[in-house]
């Protein structure tokens, strides 16, 4: 469960060119920037923003005040995709087990984000999306195939089958992978998915799962507002 302090633990992913900060309760509050400071700021900066995502589903989250609450409990050794813009390290807090309560409450930010997502993209839906660096100039329907096809290598990545859908309704899909999502996360904390893939690779741990899946979809709702206003 997330701790009752003031002090807001924060693990950092530290590439040669950028790196992450993340807090470690919270799956999705995630930044970037170029060092370690700038990563901070960033998180601090993005706050708010992330009360609004969870604030019904999570009314215990309190946006800090000032970046110097946030306490470094960790540093972890970042690689290409974290210099490419993603977050690739597991803190070792995502090793441990995930009781019933926090189950529930992962499921429950999961929605919170998946929700964050949808009101951005309907909103945008009777505006151009403004080119430029943030989204390459990506459309808003190619944002929303990316993080469907992202959310099915993720499902890969804890071990659970699943295909991507032919339907072409991209709110089917949508529905259809958040549900697989759900499941598989039930599935993986109840110890029902193997540790390990056919060739030997670590499948993601729950924490890790909700961590990833949370900070991409939330990633691109963000873009998606910062590129329809």
């Amino acid at each position: 469960m997330a701790r009752s302090t003031n002090q807001i633990d924060t693990y950092l992913e530290i590439g040669s060119k950028k790196t992450f900060a993340g807090a470690i309760d919270w799956p999705g509050w995630a930044r970037s920037g170029a060092d370690e400071p700038s990563a901070i700021q960033s998180l601090f900066e993005y706050a708010r923003r992330y009360q609004q995502v969870v604030v019904t589903a999570q009314p215990n989250f309190h946006a800090p005040g000032e970046a110097s609450e946030f306490r470094v409990v960790e540093r972890l050794e970042g690689n290409g995709t974290t210099d490419f813009g993603a977050p690739d390290a597991s803190p070792s807090q995502d090793q441990a087990p995930v009781d019933p309560a926090e189950l529930l409450r992962f499921q429950t930010l999961l929605r919170a984000c998946w929700a964050a997502f949808d009101r951005a993209v309907a909103a945008a839906r009777s505006r151009e999306l403004r080119k430029g660096p943030r989204g390459g100039g990506r459309d808003l329907e190619k944002i929303i195939r990316h993080v469907l096809g992202a959310e099915a290598a993720y499902l890969g990545r804890l071990g659970w089958k699943f295909k991507e859908g032919e339907t072409g309704d991209p709110d089917q899909e949508l529905a259809r992978t958040r549900d697989a999502i759900l499941m598989a996360l039930t599935a993986s904390v109840g110890g029902e998915l193997p540790a390990q893939g056919p060739r030997g690779g670590l499948h993601w741990t729950p924490r890790y799962f909700v961590r990833r899946v949370a900070w991409h979809v939330l990633d691109h709702a963000w873009e998606v507002e910062d590129r329809s206003t």
